[in-house]
């Protein structure tokens, strides 16, 4: 469940990119600046999250789980879609931008936890290190590590993936979810 750690030089070109992305959408004409020789570990596919804040609070995350993609198309990609389209907000303002921090999240391939009861299940997930999916039939959701900031208790962090997934609060102590966990590695500017 590791990650390849990306340089300086990586983290920067990415938040470059995301910025860029950001910048040509919203007005027109701006060049997206991707690298001209990106290094191994940025055409490696891996999920990724964007996630944009503004004055410290959340303006917008969107991202893939799955290693679909490379990291650079990942992280042009999830940019657009955390400014523009993500739908618990509106579409980012020109006027907004210079106030937008951006953060990436490249994620580890996520595990299956193997658990017995809930109890189990709590001892099993690391706050602050892991990042957690949970899903039963058709609903799923993940929390990033960093919200383990915000929701530091593991039951509550639970109920509110729970409540995230469209999910009775305490269905994570039913025993028939599916969970998985993976870590990330998370910059910003």
């Amino acid at each position: 469940m590791t990650i390849q750690t990306l340089s300086d030089d990586d983290r920067n070109c990415l938040l470059k990119l995301a910025r860029s992305a950001i910048t040509a959408e919203l007005i027109g004409g701006d060049e997206v600046i991707r690298p001209a020789k990106p290094s191994a570990a940025l055409q490696e596919k891996c999920g990724c999250f964007v996630t944009l804040h503004k004055n410290k609070a959340l303006r917008g995350c969107i991202g893939t789980i799955e290693a679909a993609r490379s990291l650079l198309a990942g992280v042009e990609d999830n940019a657009r879609n955390s400014a523009f389209r993500d739908p618990r907000f509106p579409p980012l303002e020109a006027d907004e931008l210079p106030a937008v921090d951006i953060e990436i999240s490249v994620l580890s391939v996520p595990i299956v936890v193997q658990y017995d009861d809930a109890d189990d299940l709590l001892k099993k997930l690391q706050p602050g290190i892991h990042g957690v999916i949970i899903s039963k039939a058709w609903h799923s959701a993940t929390f990033l590590p960093q919200v383990w900031e915000q929701l530091p208790d593991t039951k509550s962090f639970l109920e509110h993936l729970c409540l995230k997934a469209g999910l009775e609060k305490n269905s994570w102590k039913t025993g028939d979810l599916t969970v998985k966990v993976y870590t990330v590695e998370y910059f910003s500017e």
